[in-house]
């Protein structure tokens, strides 16, 4: 028999290393084996996974997963799965927790066959397993072990190991979405794990209390002072929480105060030395008062936790700081968190993107800071088109504050962009180069001269925008622009774009009739209407309106109650002058040689036979006006043919005027061109609300939450409950302070200090004998003798012989008292035997 077991030993042996050759030839063809290469059959699969040697078991569970992953059918392995999950063999648990973890939603009867192997598991000696355990008991949804779940995170806030109890805070959100009645449990268990001494346990209980209880401000509390110092020592997913939860307390917890300071002046020195001292006196006096925001001590050492972070690798954590220095903190936190926010211009297009978007909030509210960064914002030719977009609106927001040289710069770019081939490129510069005018009146003439030049340009979306933007600045002072106006009719017989001829002719109408000497409006009406059958229709709806308004303006400066003088409508030399300049500068094909209003009126009353008055019973702006309605009469547009009908109405009583000059006259308001990020100026910064903007909705993403107000002077709660509990030893100001690196250096210099004092138990300060030294103490007794030596060379050989013989003694009367103490401990111990038996 003894010959049968061993030749099936040896058998087994030789198959173990059958597979392991196996194996190891399998990954030198490839570094990891692919099990998907190779087709198994089911019974095959669930033969491996029911065998009792672990190698087999753990190749048939990796043929599971790799199904699994492949979104192959794997659920006919249940049972054969969770049979394994008892086992000992770390790698077998590792895989079947994760098979149990996908599937146990769909098969929660049989996965619940495996919740008393993981609780057993919950008690290991391994921190790991306990881990594994945890996370996976959490992970199974399925709503009946909720109460379990929860037992297993109280287990786990108790546990020593700080990986159980990290295990046992990102359980907590799971827990109370499978069950939200378990939320006062949860809440005792958050409250436990916020005042952990290790700082990545303290960061998954910040998630877990921003995802279950947010409200419970009170909880955060005693823990509020720990938080702020283990701030620094969180991993980056733990940096984002606590840096939100904690600048959602203190806009509930610490009131805006602001306090007067007196201003003085700097330097007040006296520009001649023999200046009386009461004019000195009077120069230092108060200049004026300024609110100066109070800031908390418990909220400064928050700021000065969160300034170390801007040195933070993630991109996140910086837009974090950003967020809770722009919300809470004075100006001067804000302007030192800039460079690190522009510095994540460097990174990759994605990240770019976002950095962008968080950038232009910060700088519609405090532009100044970003000045010194101007060259970051300037356009590569690389760039996409959401990133230039971006950058031209951050260089129109911080353009009012840069210098001379930078704004030239800036605008000589956008000069050189919108003449360009890309149409949305062109569209952008020239709006960027209006909002740069009208952010900063000292470059508006500037920005004007290069927008007149591009209107003779060949590319019309080029020649429309620039008039648009044109337009917008002449509403803004209309009585500096008279000239420009003037200058823009004589594009009309050049200009094709409808869009660039029907914002003249605006223009015309609205500025270029009021006064008599300078009214042009009634010549440039009499050319248009020559080509108005061939005009586009946007184009004719402002002829028609211009002609609205030159015969209203014609009625409040001739009242019909005196008559006036057929001269007294003409227009007068200077504007005759102008209409002969227009008349140059125009193409022949819309000047029809000389053929006269006059001339066209009359051939229109020949053929249709609808003008009741003669030409020399009516003015000539009366008989231009009854034109310009018939040819609108009869036109193809129902819109056009509309307006003229309108305008008629309004216009039938030349006595009652006020509806029409109400509707056609009245001032307009200055247009103002914001920034297209205008609307995002409100959304919290660091979201992706405000990367989304007007598309997530009137209320965000879900999950957005916006920012508390500020909580009212004198309902904030009492400072005193985020003292901390006092110790034993309580640490001073400096120690309190440091972080956990800091700290561990510290133990280290003063275990360094220290370590060479100590003796050792043959000291004779320790009571031990005296015979027994350190090396130290051996080193400076040799130093002496050798010095001693050297002076009594003369001494004799005798006295040098007694000296070792009492050396010899000694060291025998050393010998003799460690055999003695060597024999007192054995008979000490035969009696504690002898005793025991």
């Amino acid at each position: 028999m003894e010959t049968i077991s061993r030749i099936s030993s040896m058998l087994e042996t030789a198959r173990e290393l059958t597979l392991e050759a196996a194996q190891s030839a399998a990954s030198n063809r490839s570094s990891k084996p692919d099990y998907s290469s190779r087709t198994y059959s089911v019974p095959h699969i669930k033969k491996l996974l029911d065998s009792r040697h672990e190698k087999e078991t753990l190749d048939g569970l990796r043929r599971v997963i790799s199904l699994m992953y492949r979104s192959e059918p794997s659920l006919d392995f249940f049972s054969a799965v969770v049979k394994n999950a008892a086992s000992a063999n770390l790698e077998i648990k590792k895989l079947v927790y994760i098979y149990l973890v996908h599937h146990a939603e769909a098969e929660p009867d049989l996965a619940l066959l495996s919740i008393n192997a993981i609780q057993k598991s919950l008690t290991d000696q391994n921190p790991h397993v306990r881990v594994m355990a945890l996370r996976t008991m959490s992970g199974i949804r399925v709503p009946v072990i909720s109460q379990i779940v929860s037992l297993a995170i109280k287990r786990g806030c108790g546990d020593m190991s700080p990986h159980v109890r990290k295990a046992a805070a990102l359980a907590i959100p799971k827990c109370y979405r499978l069950d939200p009645s378990t939320l006062p449990q949860l809440t005792g268990y958050i409250s436990t794990l916020l005042g952990d001494s290790q700082y990545f346990v303290v960061g998954p209980a910040v998630s877990a209390f921003l995802e279950v209880c947010p409200e419970e401000i009170d909880l955060v509390h005693k823990h509020y002072r720990s938080l702020v110092k283990k701030l620094v020592d969180m991993d980056e997913w733990g940096q984002l929480a606590t840096l939100r939860l904690l600048t959602f307390y203190a806009r509930k917890c610490f009131p805006r105060r602001t306090q007067k300071v007196k201003q003085k002046q700097a330097d007040s020195k006296p520009f001649y030395d023999d200046e009386p001292e009461d004019q000195i006196a009077q120069a230092q006096d108060e200049v004026g008062e300024q609110e100066v925001l109070v800031v908390d001590p418990d909220l400064e050492m928050l700021f000065r936790a969160c300034k170390v972070l801007l040195q933070n690798r993630n991109s996140a954590v910086i837009v974090s700081v950003v967020r809770c220095f722009l919300y809470l903190a004075p100006q001067e936190y804000l302007v030192s968190a800039v460079g690190p926010l522009v510095a994540l211009l460097r990174s990759p297009q994605d990240m770019q993107l976002i950095a962008l978007y968080n950038i232009v909030a910060v700088a519609l509210r405090l532009p100044k800071p970003f000045t010194r960064y101007i060259a970051h914002f300037l356009i590569h030719a690389n760039d996409p088109p959401h990133i230039w977009r971006l950058k031209l609106e951050v260089l129109t927001i911080i353009f009012p504050h840069c210098g001379k040289h930078w704004k030239s710069v800036v605008i000589s770019e956008l000069e050189h962009f919108s003449k360009g081939t890309d149409p949305e490129l062109v569209r952008e510069s020239v709006r960027a180069i209006g909002r740069c005018a009208q952010a900063d009146t000292t470059m508006a003439g500037l920005c004007l001269r290069i927008l007149l030049g591009q209107i003779s340009s060949l590319d019309g979306n080029l020649v429309s925008e620039s008039l648009t933007v044109i337009r917008h600045l002449i509403q803004q002072d209309p009585a500096s622009h008279r000239q420009t106006v003037i200058r823009l009719v004589t594009y009309l017989g050049n200009t094709t774009n409808p869009d660039a001829r029907a914002s003249i002719i605006w223009l015309v109408g609205e500025f270029a009739g009021a006064e008599k000497n300078q009214n042009i409006a009634p010549d440039v009406l009499r050319i248009l209407i020559q080509g108005f059958a061939d005009e586009p229709e946007v184009v004719k709806q402002q002829i028609v309106l211009l002609g609205a308004k030159v015969y209203l303006h014609h009625l409040l400066q001739n009242p019909p109650e005196g008559k006036t003088e057929p001269t007294s409508s003409s227009p007068s030399q200077g504007s005759t002058s102008l209409e002969n300049e227009i008349r140059n500068e125009w193409t022949e094909d819309r000047a029809e040689g000389d053929k006269s209003v006059d001339q066209a009126l009359q051939v229109q009353e020949n053929d249709q036979g609808e003008i009741e008055a003669k030409e020399n019973g009516e003015d000539r702006i009366t008989l231009l006006w009854r034109y310009i309605l018939l040819l609108a009469r009869y036109d193809t547009s129902y819109d056009l043919r509309d307006r003229a009908r309108l305008y008629k109405a309004l216009l039938a009583s030349p006595s009652s005027t006020q509806l029409a000059n109400l509707l056609l006259l009245a001032p307009k308001p200055v247009p103002h061109a914001p920034s297209p990020s205008e609307t995002r100026k409100d959304l919290l910064i660091g979201t992706a609300t405000l990367v989304v903007g007007s598309e997530a909705g009137y209320h965000g993403l879900r999950g957005y939450t916006n920012l508390p107000g500020w909580v009212e002077p004198g309902n904030e709660p009492d400072p005193s409950l985020r003292v901390e509990d006092v110790k034993a030893e309580e640490p001073t100001t400096l120690e309190a302070s440091m972080t956990a690196g800091q700290k561990l250096d510290k133990a280290l210099r003063e275990h360094q200090a220290t370590a060479p004092q100590r003796r050792h138990k043959g000291s004779p300060a320790l009571g031990g004998t005296v015979g027994k030294k350190n090396l130290d103490q051996w080193l400076d007794e040799e130093e002496e003798e050798t010095e001693s030596g050297s002076e009594t060379d003369s001494e004799d050989e005798a006295d040098s012989e007694e000296e070792t013989d009492s050396e010899e003694e000694e060291t025998d009367s050393e010998e003799e008292e460690d055999e003695e103490e060597t024999d007192s401990e054995t008979e000490a111990v035969h009696k504690e035997e002898q005793k025991l038996l």
